[in-house]
């Protein structure tokens, strides 16, 4: 009750923030999925790398244009399809995950559209790169110079909006060949492979600093407050827990794809 005072008399949203680290990345896409849906509050998940590699896809992406299916299958990659739009990464130990679930009217200035809340966004972590690199949002990247480092993807409801990132901190070069190069490229790629795409965050900053920056970006424009994950009240749990099952059953399907007389199941949640 104090802290939600003191955000009431600052003007400022109360953002409820819990660190993760190495959480597997289906989980953590169903926690998001469950605060979006479930949850009033405004939440920013940071989690520190996922625990083993695994290939994520939008949720209208299709696999036999996007996934180089026969080494996935022979070296079992895992493929999920999240429950946002966006493009196909490849994420891991070295993969540094931000997401944004507010409630519509949270931040001033910001509609619940994607150009709007993408606009907000980049000007948020031009603030995290600040005196540091050439920060950039180009169409839907964040970009240091003229190459990625952070991809995004957003879903909204009618009250909220989730808006969330995977950066490369670091990457496996051989991690990058199990992706296609797709049909549709943003203007500024000009058809480079993704190793003339891509750069690596390491680079520039060290992990836990870019961590604390975003942190501080973020409490200039909310008041944050954290949490751990077992902090979620019992009702809370008991209520995520209720729409779970509708949730996944709503969206969870089996998507097979042959590769010499082999299968592989895409998860979609």
């Amino acid at each position: 009750m104090a802290v939600m005072g003191k955000a009431k008399e600052a003007g400022l949203p109360l953002m409820k923030l819990i660190k993760l680290r190495g959480m597997p990345i289906l989980q953590q896409l169903h926690l998001e999925e469950r605060l979006l849906r479930t949850s009033s509050d405004n939440w920013c998940l940071i989690n520190d790398g996922t625990n083993s590699p695994a290939i994520v896809m939008g949720l209208s992406g299709k696999l036999s244009e996007l996934v180089e299916v026969k080494p996935v299958l022979q070296d079992r990659i895992p493929i999920i399809k999240r429950f946002t739009g966006g493009g196909t990464v490849v994420v891991d130990h070295d993969t540094i995950f931000v997401t944004l679930i507010c409630n519509k009217d949270a931040v001033s200035n910001v509609q619940p559209f994607p150009r709007s809340i993408m606009s907000w966004s980049g000007l948020l972590y031009s603030e995290v790169f600040k005196g540091l690199a050439d920060f950039h949002l180009r169409e839907n990247d964040y970009v240091l110079g003229d190459r990625k480092f952070g991809g995004n993807a957003q879903s909204i409801t009618k009250n909220r909006w989730v808006h969330h990132t995977s950066f490369l901190w670091d990457y496996d070069v051989k991690n990058m060949s199990y992706l296609k190069l797709p049909a549709k490229v943003p203007q500024y790629r000009l058809r480079r492979s993704h190793m003339d795409f891509i750069c690596r965050m390491k680079e520039y900053l060290p992990r836990s600093d870019f961590i604390e920056r975003t942190i501080k970006a973020l409490d200039g424009q909310f008041s944050v407050k954290s949490i751990s994950l077992e902090s979620i009240d019992k009702k809370g749990r008991e209520s995520l827990k209720k729409s779970e099952k509708r949730a996944s059953e709503a969206v969870l399907e089996s998507c097979t794809a042959s590769c010499d007389s082999n299968e592989t199941t895409v998860e979609n949640f």
